[in-house]
């Protein structure tokens, strides 16, 4: 049984769990989850209120998410769980070669090339089409309000906003990115704590999407602005890439763990990786948490998926293995046997052949939402369309350019994602949203609070407080600095090379909700390392 008996918290910097009856909101930004508590309130069910929380962090929360960013949605109605994937493709025009005669050996973080199509409005509209209850325009309000009245920033908020604004004072010089300071530094600084910041521009933008049910934006006269600006300053990106974008449905895929099913929205998503950890980790055994053997098994298992991973994962109909393949019993079984006493330098491994912000929301009817949507690199490529507000993402940044690797970089192809939405039941019953924001922390977040869940029976919000480990590449591992330091030491011994990092939002941000069956009592947890809030009634 999940753990939501509140019981003492292993963690005393830690808040408790929220509980509630009617209806539940977790992200990063309290104002963002607070507008998703005013639209259940109104009578909308949980996914209004996870697309309004979601247009609402796009206002309050710009240094990680906005207009032009992609999204994943699992969605728990009515008994079944629904996969939305509503990242978007690269410019139909893009290639390697045209990189390459260029002048370009990699891709670049900034500027028009890593800019693929942004999905986060159309997950907001195929979302309220197909499950929401109230009009797409009314659940948009709250969001549209903020960034017409402002905002006081956060201390998160500000600390990412004023780290960003460093760093592209710094890069970005080019005439393509004036846009971005104008937008998001009007002062020439970055806004700081309990300072009103507003956009009206974001406000504007966020109308025309809600009048026209998002057809402005990749059909109309958003979509003109987009690919004018693009075409005005040497992007890739067309009126026509913007039109024939879709999000599309998809079958969630899943691991049975000690009973339960953790699920994932399939590739070009790297939930994958989360999954395959816990298949390789299942076949041990967990008497405590705190030991050097737990972490030392986690740390190897994350290694294996991971690699793979990055061999193996991009847009599934270019992947060379199947999901089933990745995800079958026998090869956990062979990744598995690679795991002993010492740290071991991870090789991709061959399966046989046979076949960012982060939002989660329930209601009192049964519904429930796991919702991420992310820019990518904190404001993404430092691209702003003028006078709209929107701040394009840079996702291609993470497509090869060696032609062989199966992400390669190629025209109306989506690269490998690192935001995934995760979801927990339990034989045919929703025990909630989970998810963890943050890069490559995301799956790793994902086993670390399912395990702490499922192995440890800690509630959500110890679950989330607990000292994370993050695998770096090879046999480097960060810990944080409340990480068990004789623990640490350990480890090394076992030849990890382990370096206490000091930051602690650089371990992911994540949020919890589970429903109790029996009496339909939610209980959430949100992450103590930012700014983030359970909003309940």
């Amino acid at each position: 049984m999940i753990p939501i008996q509140h019981q003492s918290n292993p963690y005393p910097t830690a808040h408790h769990s929220k509980y509630a009856k009617n209806g539940m909101v977790a992200t990063s930004q309290p104002l963002a989850a607070q507008a998703g508590l005013e639209i259940l309130k109104k009578g909308g069910n949980a996914i209004d209120a996870a697309i309004a929380t979601a247009a609402c962090l796009t206002v309050v929360e710009p240094t990680s998410n906005g207009i032009g960013s992609d999204a994943f949605a699992l969605v728990w109605t009515k008994g079944k769980l629904h996969g939305l994937n509503s990242s978007g493709r690269s410019p139909k025009s893009i290639s390697i070669d045209t990189l390459k005669e260029d002048g370009y050996d990699e891709i670049p973080t900034y500027g028009w090339i890593p800019v693929t199509v942004p999905g986060a409005p159309g997950a907001w509209v195929e979302l309220s089409n197909r499950f929401g209850k109230l009009s797409f325009s009314e659940v948009l309000e709250p969001a549209i309000k903020y960034a017409e009245e402002g905002y006081p920033i956060s201390p998160t908020l500000a600390k990412y906003w004023k780290s960003a604004y460093r760093t592209y004072k710094q890069k970005l010089t080019d005439s393509v990115f004036e846009n971005w300071f104008k937008t998001f530094a009007p002062n020439g600084r970055a806004p700081e704590i309990g300072e009103i910041w507003a956009s009206p521009d974001h406000a504007k933008t966020l109308k025309e999407i809600a009048e026209t049910n998002g057809e402005s934006f990749y059909r109309g006269e958003l979509a003109e602005k987009i690919a004018l600006f693009s075409r005005q300053t040497g992007g890739y990106l067309t009126a026509d890439d913007l039109a024939t974008f879709k999000p599309d449905w998809v079958d969630p895929i899943h691991v049975n763990y000690r009973g339960y099913d953790v699920w994932e929205i399939p590739p070009n998503g790297q939930g994958i990786v989360a999954l395959e950890a816990l298949n390789i980790l299942k076949g041990f055994d967990f008497p405590a948490k705190e030991s050097v053997d737990t972490y030392h098994k986690q740390i190897e298992a994350m290694k294996l998926a991971f690699t793979d991973a990055q061999k193996h994962v991009t847009e599934e109909k270019y992947m060379r293995h199947s999901v089933e393949e990745i995800l079958s019993d026998a090869y956990a079984e062979k990744r598995r046997s690679l795991i002993g006493n010492e740290a071991i330098l991870p090789v991709a491994g061959e399966p046989e052949m046979s076949g960012t912000v982060y939002l989660a929301t329930a209601d009192n009817e049964g519904n429930m939402v796991s919702f991420i949507q992310s820019n990518y690199m904190g404001f993404g490529s430092g691209v702003v369309v003028p006078g709209t507000g929107i701040a394009l993402q840079n996702r291609g940044h993470n497509f090869s350019m060696d032609p062989d690797h199966v992400n390669a970089l190629a025209g109306a192809k989506r690269t490998y994602h690192t935001i995934i939405p995760g979801f927990l039941t339990k034989g045919n019953e929703a025990v909630g949203p989970f998810g963890v924001m943050g890069g490559f922390m995301q799956p790793q977040g994902h086993v670390q609070v399912i395990m702490n869940t499922v192995d440890f029976g800690l509630h959500p919000q110890a679950a989330l407080d607990a000292p994370r480990w993050q695998w770096m590449k090879e046999k480097t591992v960060e810990v944080e600095n409340r990480f068990s330091h004789h623990i640490a030491q350990e480890l090394q011994a076992k030849g990890h090379d382990i370096h206490i990092q000091l930051e602690p939002n650089s371990f992911g941000r994540g949020q919890i909700i589970w429903r109790n069956p029996k009496t339909g009592v939610l209980v959430g947890g949100s992450e103590s390392r930012t700014d983030g809030t359970v909003a309940a009634w």
